[in-house]
């Protein structure tokens, strides 16, 4: 049997721990973070628990002094020897309000839940079949203050990630409340044209992913800087090659949106001179 943290305690996978007054299940009130653990360590750690604490700053969370990024940190590998997931695993650790309504929450500090599920060997390996994307129609991301934070309220990926499940897309792309391109419902986009690798501002409504920040980095470090930029629907199905990336995936190459097949050469090579030699 499967154990999550539940503030700092340990609690079998069946047991629940809100009720209806949770802030957490009638507002939302929270955000979360989703890392990759390999071999007992967490894979860009610091970059993790960065952008949590600025979320929760913006969040206007007040943070007991016991409450630090070494606490959790030590919380989660201890979670994760208690399930025996030693090799790759994904770790979700939620954190939100506790109970109250929308103008009287009884306190402003976090409470937390850790969670931890065991990856299959190829998370993180090429994708050598390539994905195949639509686009989410139905719902724009908004660009505000929180827009590349990973909060709670995220509805318009939720809904996303469903009509991808009903069309048969491995994943879907989201437009922002411009009509451009901001990310997919679970990853941010890069595109190449004429050798040239640009990817979604933030400006633009979508989050500030970790993978995406080390990609652009490593890129960088190679010679290959990448521009930020709003990207047009048209932009993006005019590129030569399109790719995503997460903290879970790595990256992941896209070989169809709709009509439009794509390459992956360059994608490839990036992913081979990058990721492959650094990342599991």
């Amino acid at each position: 049997m499967d154990y999550y943290n539940y503030n700092g305690k340990l609690l079998e996978g069946s047991k629940a721990f809100a009720g209806p007054s949770s802030r957490a299940i009638r507002y939302g009130d929270g955000l979360f973070e989703t890392i990759k653990s390999a071999n007992g360590e967490l894979v860009f750690a610091d970059d993790h628990f960065a952008r949590l604490w600025d979320g929760l700053e913006r969040l206007r969370f007040q943070l007991p002094t016991h409450f630090t990024p070494a606490r959790l940190q030590q919380e989660i590998l201890d979670l994760l020897q208690k399930n025996k997931q030693d090799k790759l695993a994904r770790v979700r650790l939620t954190l939100f309000r506790g109970n109250g309504g929308l103008y009287d929450p009884v306190h402003l500090h976090p409470e937390y839940t850790i969670q931890t599920m065991a990856l299959p060997d190829t998370a993180g390996q090429w994708n050598s079949n390539g994905l195949v994307l639509g686009i989410y129609e139905a719902a724009r991301k908004c660009r505000d203050a929180f827009s590349d934070i990973k909060h709670n309220n995220f509805l318009p990926y939720v809904m996303a990630a469903l009509e991808a499940r009903e069309q048969q897309w491995n994943d879907a792309l989201l437009l922002n409340d411009a009509g451009r391109v901001c990310d997919s419902s679970i990853a941010n986009v890069f595109l190449l044209k004429n050798g040239t690798v640009s990817t979604v501002a933030l400006t633009e409504g979508c989050i500030a992913g970790v993978m995406r920040k080390n990609v652009m980095r490593l890129l960088a470090e190679k010679g290959m800087p990448v521009t930020e930029a709003a990207i047009t629907v048209d932009e993006l199905l005019e590129a030569d090659e399109v790719f995503l990336t997460n903290s879970i995936f790595n990256l992941r190459w896209v070989q169809r949106i709709g009509d439009k097949k794509y390459d992956c050469t360059d994608t490839r090579k990036i992913y081979a001179e990058t990721l492959s030699t650094i990342l599991p």
